[in-house]
Formats: C-alpha cells, sequence, structure tokens
C-alpha cells in the first residue's frame, strides 16, 4: 500500500515543483568522488594537470582544469599554470571538454590533446546553479579565451554525454557567427532531452504510466530546459564526429544513431564530415569509457 502510495505521489510532486526535475537533469548535487579537491588534481595521480579559476562574470568564478598530452606528461611535472597556457601553442590540438550531467574530469583528461575542461556553474567547486543558458554561455566564454591562446591552431568542441547538448547549442552559436571550431565530437550524444528523458532508466518505472509526457517531461521544459541537438545540427557548419557504445545504458544508442541521421541529412553540414563510430557493446565502454578505446588516437586523427 505504501509502495503504491509513494509510486503515485512523485509524479504529483514533480509537477507541482518542477525544479525537482531540472535537478534529475543535471544531478549537479552527485559528486563522484565525493572527497576531492579539485585544487590539486596531483594529489590524484594527475601531475599534468593544472586547476585555475576564471571569471565570467564579476564575482562569479569557474573552475578549469587543463591537462597536457602523454607525450608532455614528463616535462610538465610541476610546471605553473604560466607553463600550461604555454603548451596551448604546442603542435598538439586543442579540445574545449565539456562535461556531463555527473562529471568526472579525470575521463577528459585521458584524451590524447591539450585539453581544457570547464566545471560549469553549479558542478565541483564553480559558483552559481546550473542552467542550459549558463552553461552554454560560460562555454562560449571559454572558447572565445581559447580561441585568442591558440591564434590560428586547430581548436575543436568535445561534448560527453550532457554535454553534448551545451557542445551544439555552443557550436551553433559559432556557425550562426561565420566562426565555428575545427571540428565537433560528440560523445554518447541524444538528440534532445525530452527524448532522453523518456529513455533513461531512471523513467523505466513511470514510462508507460498514462500522462507521462505531462507529469515528467513538461517539467523539464516548464525549467526551460531543452538540448535540443537535433534540431542544433542544422544550423552547424564543421566537421562532426559521433561516438557512442552500444551498450550505453544512460543515453541509449539508437539516439546517438538517431542524431547522426539528423546530422548526416542537415544542408548546413553539407560539404562537411559527418562521422558516426559505434564501439561494440563486447568492449564493455558503457557509457563513459570509450576514452579507454585504443583506436581512439587513430580515430581522431582521421
Amino acid at each position: 500500500m505504501w509502495i503504491l502510495l509513494v509510486y503515485f505521489c512523485i509524479p504529483v510532486l514533480v509537477k507541482l515543483c518542477p525544479s525537482i526535475q531540472a535537478k534529475l537533469v543535471f544531478l549537479n548535487f552527485v559528486r563522484l568522488p565525493y572527497f576531492i579537491d579539485l585544487k590539486r588534481p596531483s594529489d590524484h595521480g594527475l601531475n599534468h594537470t593544472v586547476n585555475y579559476y576564471l571569471e565570467p562574470e564579476s564575482g562569479f568564478k569557474i573552475g578549469v582544469w587543463h591537462t597536457v598530452p602523454a607525450q608532455m606528461w614528463a616535462e610538465a611535472q610541476g610546471k605553473d599554470r604560466d607553463w600550461y597556457d604555454a603548451a596551448l601553442l604546442s603542435p598538439h590540438p586543442v579540445i574545449l571538454y565539456l562535461h556531463g550531467n555527473v562529471y568526472s574530469n579525470v575521463y577528459s583528461l585521458c584524451i590524447p590533446m591539450c585539453t581544457v575542461c570547464i566545471l560549469s556553474p553549479g558542478w565541483g567547486d564553480s559558483d552559481g546553479s546550473p542552467s542550459e543558458g549558463g552553461m552554454t554561455a560560460d562555454s562560449l566564454f571559454m572558447y572565445h579565451r581559447l580561441k585568442r591562446a591558440v591564434a590560428n591552431k586547430p581548436l575543436y568542441v568535445w561534448g560527453h554525454s550532457l554535454g553534448t547538448g551545451v557542445a551544439t547549442n555552443l557550436v551553433r552559436r559559432l556557425s550562426d557567427t561565420g566562426s565555428p571550431p575545427d571540428a565537433l565530437v560528440l560523445e554518447s550524444p541524444f538528440t534532445n532531452i525530452r527524448e532522453e528523458a523518456r529513455s533513461h532508466p531512471f523513467s523505466m518505472v513511470y514510462r508507460y504510466l498514462p500522462g507521462f509526457d505531462w507529469f515528467f517531461l513538461d517539467a523539464i521544459s516548464a525549467n526551460d530546459i531543452r538540448f535540443a541537438s537535433d534540431e542544433n545540427v542544422n544550423h552547424i557548419s564543421c566537421p562532426v564526429l559521433i561516438l557512442h557504445a552500444e551498450d550505453d545504458s544512460v543515453v541509449p544508442f539508437h539516439l546517438g544513431r538517431k542524431l547522426y541521421a539528423s546530422a548526416a541529412r542537415s544542408k548546413s553540414l553539407s560539404g562537411h564530415k559527418v562521422q558516426f563510430i559505434p564501439f561494440q557493446a563486447s568492449l564493455g565502454y558503457k557509457h563513459k569509457f570509450i576514452y579507454r578505446s585504443p583506436e581512439l588516437p587513430h580515430i581522431l586523427r582521421y
């Protein structure tokens, strides 16, 4: 009896308090690993990484982790931020990495390039609360800062999971102004947040409940959260690479495939390379371990 009461009360509560659904989308209150000092990445074996803070707005700071590829690890030991800033001019390509909701910077630092990862508002030790508009604005701020720093070197945007929605928002804005990045990489992406919420394991017990969209998905829209990558690809004008594991249970494989189909039909992407790389379920990469693929450096060079 009590289980049924709770089961039917949750949709009503979400409908009456849409902010609950926003928290479930962003999940920024879930911090894994929990006891981690983001100011000291070297304490966690990342002695080729530096942490610092930027202020997109006065009095509002966001955290940044900047790492270098394996070829520079030995030289990076004990270096300060000035050295890392200068490393942006090394021969290695530079990536702006946009994390997912239950973030872990460690995954981004395994990409074989110079990688700069920003912690969006409300994550880690960044100020503020998460919102789609705020995340997109901060990524735009960081992109322009990196673009000035790298001069004429290639600069790529890489999004993972929820970060793919931020990435397509960002690249759409850049494309609209005629200054897209050199390429966009989408790792474990979805089409839009409504379809992802409907497919997410959390929704399994309510998916077939009459009024599911009204109770849960409309609550997401009420928070002005869309992350409409399937719309954004119709406005993007740079090469796009999509990576997705067949055994991804968080963002189902079919959503990545569907997004690729939308991108392949996009008129704005006509003339640009659009590629979809699947990873077999037998590899066990799931939602966040594609970085383990020994083929990844070759895929990125290609």
